[in-house]
Formats: structure tokens, C-alpha cells, sequence
């Protein structure tokens, strides 16, 4: 067979949102990256094909200021704006336009990775086919991140992966099993329905399971328009990875089946609703996980646990779901163990323990069953997808392994923060922003909401500490830095308020929706203006408008020399009270 062969930097196989962030964030750090995804779109279990919402440390909003932040903000900041009304079809193209578009990075879509080339401990290459083009590839690498989900280039480059839960004592783990077990948690189908304004009848299929109220006491279906989660199979009698076309026949069964209920088998309020779509592909819980150098565990969650080599964290409960789901209705379908705090999770979690360049990112990363139970939810796997790719470009640009790059955790934590990953109990410094050096003033401040707030080095209210800057209600508040020296000043970075306590996400379900506020957040200013002086004369202004990011980035044309720099918010998207979390400067 005749492959055509293509070198990178990095090769991503995957592309969900632990992928993709991994493969963007990697070609922003100036890497040769390829990302190969099966699927015609990006986005995995976020994506038209399967619909589930992106959760997160803030348990849909429980949590307060716990929301990721990075580059997922960054794509659902750009979802709020350009998407209000909430097509899936739009969030496509916005996954799709954020990778297609991105410098250094090449995005092979429709493409399914089968064979793994090894040299030794390392991966010498991957091939796949390319459906429609009729094209086989092979691609070179130095690193390979495998972000497949179920940890598929791990399991062929012969990677130590886990499939199933641990036993209690291994990990000393009081709400595992007391022996180990092959059971996963299953896969899901989603559906969504609509009123229609006048009586719509369905037929029910022959093929579709009956379900009664009965049958169906213990899963809630009081929301009519959206999909269940709780629609869910395999794991126990069926493998989620082996018995897959199964598993989507059964779970096609059960979701007309539960329609079929909803419609003609008592009031549920649906005698005006039609579906409007059902997936045709489940998405997957849990499937391999492949063993890193550290394996986080029940005790790293419930203790709020934190590292030295922080690179992302965590927070939705320990999530843990029935065996056999929808197939057990005499049980509930799943158990909350709940979290007091987020969690660190380290980067010895992201590369392989025995594959040298292998990282991964997403749900197969390194921990046992019951820390999965809460790793899983693609907020977090969105971060740690980030992590992986400015450690990977690092390794590129070291010309070193991922497991060298622990010596270098220092610099790849500060390069997160700086891209505003929040790393839980790690302040941020840094010697090359000059605003850190600054004395900073401001017009007015709201009580415990200084202007020296902005560059202290945290990003977002943790606890009591607010950690920003809030002006009175005034026309125009303005900070003042002033440097103790002349700046060349380049580059103006500026964490606004984007209120993190709030779910920005996509989602079918309209009561997770209602929640949300439309279109952009109202705490974001919009228009603003950055004044420098020197001695003090004013030497230019630049002015800012239709803004939209928490994450604002100002390169100036030309370095400006200023020993001053004022920041005046103009006009904000709703709120009369703005919030400034960082201010930094680069030369």
C-alpha cells in the first residue's frame, strides 16, 4: 500500500476538545503540528454529532468561580458571540474555523488512524486511511498525543493502559469495589425535541423497547426537548470499545422507546412535541486509560489535592454511573460523591509510563476509575488538553522527551497562566511583565477591590480574595501603572470579568440554557482605551472597541517608551460596575 508521508512537530490523533486544544495551543507555541480526526467535525462529545454540554470544576454553576478558562474560554466566549440562538451547526464552524485557520497547523478531518510504528519504546510513526479522498497517510513525529478517547494509539504502540476499576485497596479508595472489575461506564444517546404548536402523534417503531412509569421512576424525563444522559449502555454485559455497533443499536431502541413513553404513555406534557433529532453516534464515558508516571486517585479529589507540577485541574463530583445503565431502572442511575474543593492534577499524568513520546489528553489520562469518575468531563479534559500542548511544543523546541519537561514546569506553568489557565494554589510571576513592578492607581474602587488587585498575580476570585479591581459606578473609570523606569512597551494583555460563576456553554437542555445569560456576558467591557506617557507628556493612545474575550491582547504597532501607561474603560457589553482581574505589559 503507497502512503504519503508527512513530517510534524507534533501529530494529535483526536480531535475532541482535549485534542484540539492540545493541537492549537501547540501551533501557537510555534510547533509543526498535525491534528488527524475521524469524525467530518471537530468538537467530539461536545460536537452536532452527539450534543453533550461541556462541564466543567463549576458543576453547572455550584461552584462559584471555578469556570476553565484558557483557550476554552476563548472558543465559548467566541460560541456566546457569534452563536445566541444556539445552532450546533454554527458552534461546528467555530471548532472548525479555530483549527483550520491556525498558523502551523495542519487538520486532517474524516481520517482513521489504524497502525502504529514503533522503534523501540518510542512511536515512529502513524498511519491511517482518509475516507472520500481515498488517501492513506503515514505521518512523522517527535511527539504523539493521543487524544482518541479510547486511548487508541496507546493500546497499538503497546502503551500500559487500564480498562475498568481498581480494587478498594489498591489505592486506598473507600468507594471503589473490593475487587477489581472490567466495568466501565457506558455510552449515551441524546436526542432533542420541539413544539410544534398544534398535536403531533407518533408512530412508535416496532423495534423499540416499552418502557413504563414504572420502568422509569428513577431517571427523570420531566424535560421533555432535550436527550437524556441517562440513556446509557454498556460496560457491564457489553464492552464499550468491542461491542459498539450493539451498543448504538440498543441505546436507538431505548431512546424511541422512552419517546414512545413520553408521547402515549401518560401526561408528560408532550402531546405538541416531535423529535427533531436523534444522534446516530453515542458518545463514549470511559473506555482505556493509560498509566503515566502518576495515577491520580479517589484521595487526590476528595482531599483538593495540589502538586508542584500543576498544569490543569478539576472539580465535577465523582461522578459515578450505574452498571449496565438504562438496563438497571431498579437502581439510580448514577451517584454524586461531591467535591469541597477543585483539584491539581500534575503533569506526570499526561504522558505515557513506558511509551517515551507518547502524551495523551482528554478522558484516558492517567488516574484510577474513581478519579475518572470526575476527570472525565471535557471542561477539564479542554485544559489539560491545553497543558499537553505547551509542554509538547516545549519538549519540540528542547528537542526532549515529556518526561524531561518535568525540569521545565516552572516555565510551563508560568506559559498556562499567561494564557490564563487557572493552576490551583499557584500564583503567577513573572519577571518579563513590567506591570508587576508597577504602582498602579485608579479612579475610584469598590470596597476590597483595589487597583493593586491587578497585578497580584491571581486571576479570578478565589474564596474571599476577589483579586480584581472594580471601579465605582462612574463614565469612564480608569487605572493608572506607573513603571519605575522607561518601558518599550509591546504587547498590553488584560483579564476583564467574564463572570466565571456562569455557564457559557452549549447545551440541548433548555434548563441548563436558561441559566445562561444570551449572547455575550453583560460583565465584559467592550470598548476601552490604553494612554501612555512619558515624562509626563502623552505620547499616543490606542482605543479597543468590540471586544468580546476575557483574555484581551493588545500588540502594539510599534513599541512605545512610556514610563506610564492608563487604562480607561469606555463601554462595557451591560454591567455599570466592570472588573478588571490582571493587567500585564511586555517590552
Amino acid at each position: 500500500m503507497k502512503y504519503m508521508v508527512e513530517e510534524f512537530d507534533i501529530a494529535v490523533i483526536g480531535g475532541g476538545m482535549a485534542g484540539m486544544c492540545a493541537a492549537i495551543t501547540a501551533a501557537r507555541e510555534g510547533s509543526k503540528v498535525v491534528l488527524l480526526q475521524e469524525r467530518p467535525v471537530l468538537g467530539g462529545n461536545a460536537s452536532s454529532e452527539i450534543r453533550m454540554h461541556i462541564c466543567g470544576a463549576d458543576y453547572h454553576g455550584k461552584r462559584p468561580n471555578a469556570r476553565e478558562t484558557g483557550l476554552l474560554e476563548e472558543i465559548l466566549l467566541e460560541h456566546k458571540h457569534r452563536n445566541p440562538e444556539i445552532s450546533f451547526a454554527i458552534f461546528d464552524a467555530i471548532l472548525w474555523e479555530k483549527a483550520a485557520f491556525q498558523e502551523n497547523l495542519t487538520l486532517h478531518l474524516n481520517t482513521h488512524v489504524n497502525e502504529v510504528l514503533m522503534n523501540g519504546n518510542r512511536i515512529q510513526g502513524v498511519r491511517g486511511s482518509q475516507l472520500g479522498t481515498e488517501k492513506n497517510l503515514e505521518i512523522h513525529a517527535h511527539i504523539y498525543v493521543d487524544a482518541t478517547g479510547d486511548g487508541m494509539i496507546a493500546a497499538l504502540a503497546g502503551a500500559e493502559t487500564k480498562i475498568g476499576r481498581e480494587a478498594a485497596s489498591q489505592y486506598g479508595e473507600i468507594h471503589a469495589p473490593e475487587e477489581a472489575d472490567h466495568y466501565t461506564m457506558g455510552n449515551s444517546l441524546m436526542f432533542k425535541a420541539r413544539d410544534m404548536g398544534h398535536p403531533v402523534s407518533f408512530v412508535t417503531p416496532f423495534w423499540a423497547n416499552h418502557y413504563t412509569e414504572e420502568d422509569l421512576k428513577l431517571r427523570n424525563h420531566s424535560e421533555i426537548s432535550s436527550g437524556y444522559w441517562w440513556v446509557e449502555l454498556g460496560g457491564g454485559d457489553h464492552r464499550v470499545i468491542e461491542d459498539a455497533e450493539e451498543i448504538r443499536d440498543e441505546l436507538m431502541k431505548s431512546i424511541y422507546g422512552i419517546w414512545d413513553h413520553i408521547k402515549n404513555g401518560g401526561d408528560h406534557g408532550a402531546e405538541n412535541y416531535e423529535l427533531e433529532w436523534v444522534g446516530f453516534l453515542p458518545g463514549k464515558r470511559e473506555s482505556r486509560r493509560i498509566i503515566g508516571d502518576y495515577v491520580m486517585t479517589e484521595p487526590d479529589c476528595q482531599s483538593g489535592a495540589r502538586f508542584e507540577d500543576t498544569v490543569a485541574y478539576g472539580g465535577w463530583p465523582m461522578d459515578v454511573h450505574v452498571p449496565d445503565g438504562i438496563s438497571s431502572t431498579k437502581e439510580q442511575a448514577n451517584v454524586f460523591l461531591m467535591l469541597d474543593d477543585v483539584y491539581a492534577i500534575p503533569y506526570r499524568c499526561y504522558y505515557s509510563k513506558n511509551v517515551d513520546n507518547l502524551m495523551m489528553a482528554g478522558r484516558n489520562i492517567s488516574c484510577s476509575h474513581m478519579a475518572f469518575a470526575s476527570a472525565r468531563v471535557m471542561g477539564t479534559c479542554a485544559v489539560g488538553g491545553q497543558a499537553v500542548g505547551v509542554a509538547a511544543a516545549m519538549a519540540v523546541k528542547e528537542k526532549l522527551l515529556p518526561r524531561d519537561m518535568g525540569r521545565y514546569i516552572k516555565e510551563i506553568q508560568r506559559k498556562l497562566q499567561r494564557q490564563d489557565c487557572y493552576l490551583p494554589g499557584i500564583r503567577y510571576v513573572d519577571e518579563a511583565d513590567k506591570a508587576q513592578k508597577a504602582v498602579v492607581s485608579a479612579s475610584t474602587s469598590a470596597a476590597d477591590a483595589g487597583p493593586e488587585q491587578v497585578i497580584n498575580g491571581w486571576s479570578r476570585t478565589i474564596g474571599e480574595a476577589k483579586n480584581y479591581w472594580q471601579p465605582e459606578a462612574e463614565e469612564k473609570p480608569w487605572l493608572n501603572l506607573e513603571f519605575p523606569e522607561v518601558n518599550a512597551v509591546k504587547t498590553v494583555e488584560i483579564l476583564w470579568d467574564s463572570n466565571l460563576s456562569r455557564e457559557i456553554m452549549i447545551s440541548l437542555s433548555e434548563k441548563v440554557l436558561r441559566k445562561q445569560t444570551t449572547g455575550t456576558p453583560p460583565e465584559l467591557v467592550k470598548d476601552f482605551k490604553l494612554s501612555f506617557w512619558k515624562d509626563g507628556s502623552l505620547v499616543t493612545e490606542q482605543t479597543v472597541k468590540g471586544n468580546y474575550q476575557r483574555r484581551c491582547v493588545v500588540n502594539l504597532e510599534c513599541p512605545v517608551n512610556c514610563d506610564r501607561m492608563r487604562l480607561t474603560i469606555e463601554q462595557t457589553h451591560g454591567t455599570e460596575q466592570p472588573k478588571v482581574f490582571e493587567v500585564r505589559v511586555y517590552e
